[in-house]
């Protein structure tokens, strides 16, 4: 059973950095890719970034590039998303969501996950 739980996630004020964690149990760490997402109060989840099985893909939202670096560390079976120079606009609860998937094409869509976690709140105050 694939089992995905965040970390990491907290208060912060603007400029500051965060790192969240995703830790990825079940089958083979290296047969998913994984996102991230983030959903703030009334809004829809959106995609915010995603790395391929083997980490040699990534993509970003337009509006984290060069703020935001996914990685993975395949011996923890974690994925990391570190969070730099943010804004209170990047508030929100933050999920990571994974796919049994070994192609170079990202998935932005939250219905082309099959597995997420329960999320993780980012508070930045101005």
């Amino acid at each position: 059973q694939t089992q995905l739980v965040e970390s990491g996630g907290g208060l912060v004020h603007t400029g500051g950095s965060l790192r969240v964690s995703c830790a990825v149990s079940g089958r083979s760490f290296s047969s998913y890719a994984v996102g991230w997402f983030r959903q703030g109060p009334g809004n829809e989840r959106e995609f915010i970034a995603h790395i391929s099985a083997t980490g040699e893909y990534k993509y970003y939202a337009d509006f984290v590039k060069g703020r935001f670096t996914i990685s993975r560390d395949n011996a923890k079976n974690t994925v990391n998303l570190q969070m730099n120079s943010l804004k209170p606009e990047d508030s929100a609860v933050y999920y990571c969501a994974a796919k049994v998937y070994s192609g170079i094409y990202a998935s932005k869509s939250p219905y082309d996950y099959d597995y997420w976690g329960q999320g993780t709140q980012v508070t930045v105050s101005s």
